[in-house]
């Protein structure tokens, strides 16, 4: 709590046998009663909240409280009642006002205290005198104690020592401020005393700063001038499903390599196992990379730039090749001809993707379909055969986040997959002889697999299963740091579409026939060959030299993308990354 007490200093009591001290005390002042701080009649509090005062002898009271002052005190004394409240000080008018006017004035709250006040004649009352410099308001008058016929100046330093009076003239009245000519002449005010500290004397001055202050500008220090901001750098592609990507091409390419060599248990072995899953591992990066598909323009243009305007090509150059090589002319577009289907189901699969985003349950919805399809002959046109056989892996990848993935990265998780690996592998090898490879293209209905409808079911969610344990399998072993494979697997896009070139010559001259290539060591070195390849075909130098024919840009093919605007944000083209995906 603030310190509320007046800044001047506080007047020495008068002596006991002074006129009008009202007692014959020693003037010593041993003995004395703290008298109440005088108050403003309309702040005093009411009796029924505050102790009775002291009694001091007779006196008239002012709204309960005593009106005159008690014997020994003194302004400036503390009080039982304690220090005044403080009010904010009035305009000068009103000041000017209240002085001319003060005897004829009645202060805020005096109506119904009115009885009360003083009847007694003037000269039987006691001397006061107002401090006429205090800027409180003038009907809030503190007054001080003087004995009787003397009239103390406040201006006058002797008021704090207790020295000089100045007597008051014949006739005046009580309460007026003795004239200029009857003052005590100012005296040297006597050398003051520390005293306690007071906000009202210290809240002119400079407060001293605070260490949560800002400095001043003359003391702070200079700031050395900033750099203009740079432009954000571009994130880091993570390689994860880029080495991802890379590992199942290679797989592409091994297996249409592997077909002459079928006859060879060894070769159909590895062909089982890979058919397998590297397809529905493909699928399922394909749908993980198509979640945010449909929120730009550029990836929307690349349905056309990327896949159907490369499929009509592949499909031309496939027709001319075959025509070459000495075969038939046929040229079916709706048909995609070889490893052309993946293209077509792709985009299939985009233009469905916004239907499996807004369901409640997508993967239980796609294997429904998945299960249900091996009830029916569906053709082969536009790949829906494929588009149906593959669903789950896409819709599964469309339903994947970051930290599924990261779900792989522990050790255990590595050492099952590695195991997973090798018993698949062992049972390729084990039903090799007597299976069928029907069920690996996931795309058979169960008449054409010669089964009934239960065992279909059966061999159908078996196959499902075998498929993403495989390729959750692949996916945990993948290393996710940056190899020297990782920038390949950027451009798996020629390796797929131009691969088939180079496998269906080898194939007609009989390169992939020489009988000792039907054994272990010719599996061997058909991956190897394979592995060349598609490292051949994912460099930087055979994008430079196909980009036109397998990726135009079809600029003037679309319309511009409208301006940015709060409600409708421009689209800026981007790549399909696997930024989200942490080591």
């Amino acid at each position: 709590m603030s310190d509320t007490r007046s800044p001047f200093s506080v007047p020495t009591p008068w002596d006991d046998g002074a006129p009008g001290a009202g007692t014959g005390r020693a003037a010593d002042g041993q003995g004395r009663t703290p008298a109440p701080w005088p108050m403003p009649e309309h702040a005093q509090p009411s009796p029924a909240s505050w102790p009775d005062p002291p009694d001091h002898g007779p006196a008239s009271t002012r709204g309960g409280l005593q009106d005159g002052p008690g014997p020994d005190e003194g302004p400036g004394e503390v009080t039982v009642w304690g220090y005044p409240a403080y009010q904010e000080p009035p305009s000068a008018a009103a000041e000017q006002d209240a002085w001319a006017n003060w005897d004829t004035q009645t202060p805020p709250g005096e109506q119904e205290r009115a009885p009360h006040r003083d009847s007694r004649p003037s000269s039987e009352r006691d001397v006061r005198t107002p401090y006429p410099d205090a800027r409180r308001n003038p009907l809030d008058m503190t007054f001080a104690p003087a004995p009787a016929g003397n009239l103390l100046d406040p201006l006058d330093p002797a008021w704090s020592s207790g020295q000089g009076t100045a007597q008051a003239p014949a006739g005046a009245a009580p309460w007026a401020p003795a004239p200029s000519s009857h003052r005590a002449e100012p005296q040297e005010a006597p050398a003051r005393t520390e005293r306690p500290f007071s906000y009202w004397e210290n809240s002119s001055r400079d407060p001293e700063p605070s260490p949560w202050s800002p400095a001043p500008e003359a003391e702070r220090e200079p700031r050395p001038e900033e750099d203009p901001a740079a432009p954000p750098a571009r994130k880091k592609r993570e390689p994860y499903l880029d080495n991802v990507k890379f590992i199942l091409i290679v797989l592409v390419v091994t297996g249409h390599s592997l077909v002459p060599t079928l006859a060879a248990h060894s070769a159909k072995a590895a062909y089982l196992f890979i058919y397998t899953f590297h397809m529905p591992a493909f699928v399922l990066i394909s749908g993980y990379l198509g979640r945010n598909f449909w929120n730009s323009n550029a990836k929307i243009n690349k349905l056309v730039d990327t896949m159907l305007v490369p499929y009509v090509v592949v499909e031309v150059g496939y027709a001319l090749l075959r025509y070459s090589l000495g075969q038939k002319w046929s040229l079916t577009i709706i048909d995609p001809a070889w490893l052309n289907w993946y293209l077509v189901a792709l985009v299939l699969w985009r233009i469905s993707t916004p239907v499996w985003t807004r369901m409640r349950q997508p993967l239980l919805v796609a294997v429904i379909i998945y299960m249900v399809a091996g009830f029916s002959e569906i053709s082969g046109d536009f790949s829906m055969d494929r588009f149906f056989g593959l669903l789950p892996f896409y819709v599964l990848g469309l339903i994947l986040k970051p930290e599924h993935f990261d779900l792989l990265k522990p050790l255990w998780v590595k050492i099952l997959a590695g195991i997973t690996l090798a018993g698949g592998a062992a049972v390729a090898i084990f039903i090799a002889p007597h299976a069928s490879l029907k069920p690996i293209y996931f795309r058979s209905s169960f008449k054409a697999m010669g089964l009934d409808w239960l065992p279909g079911l059966g061999l159908r969610g078996a196959m499902l299963v075998a498929a993403l344990a495989l390729s959750v399998a692949v996916l945990a072993l993948v290393p996710r740091r940056e190899t020297w494979f990782s920038d390949l697997g950027t451009r798996t896009l020629y390796a797929y579409l131009l691969h088939g070139v180079v496998v269906l010559i080898a194939k007609d001259q009989k390169w992939l026939s020489f009988p000792w290539l039907y054994g272990p060591l010719g599996v061997m070195a058909i991956m190897s060959s394979a592995l060349a390849l598609a490292i051949v075909l994912c460099l930087p130098e055979t994008r430079k030299l196909f980009k036109w024919l397998l990726e135009p840009r079809l600029v003037w093919l679309y319309r511009r993308p409208q301006a940015a605007s709060p409600g409708n944000p421009a689209e800026t083209p981007g790549k399909e990354s696997s930024a989200a995906i942490s080591r």
